[in-house]
């Protein structure tokens, strides 16, 4: 039966694979579910990273400020 996710396959070292089959069996998951669950982590952590370095470069020293209310009218 075919899948509506595509799949993608990685490669470890041996001694990062049992440290992931470790961490799987720990936690009474696949080490595929696992590593879909870091890579989604690690992905969302990026993405802060990511808009936090455009924020800081748009933060302007007396720069004027406005509400909730008035942003969204």
């Amino acid at each position: 039966m075919a899948t509506k996710n595509p799949r993608i396959n990685v490669t470890f070292e041996e001694s990062t694979a049992g440290l992931l089959s470790h961490l799987a069996h720990k936690e009474n998951k696949s080490v595929a579910s696992l590593v879909r669950e870091l890579a989604l982590e690690a992905l969302k952590m990026r993405e802060d990273f990511y808009l936090s370095k455009i924020a800081e470069e748009l933060d302007q020293e007396g720069a004027t400020t406005c509400g909730h209310d008035d942003a969204w009218k």
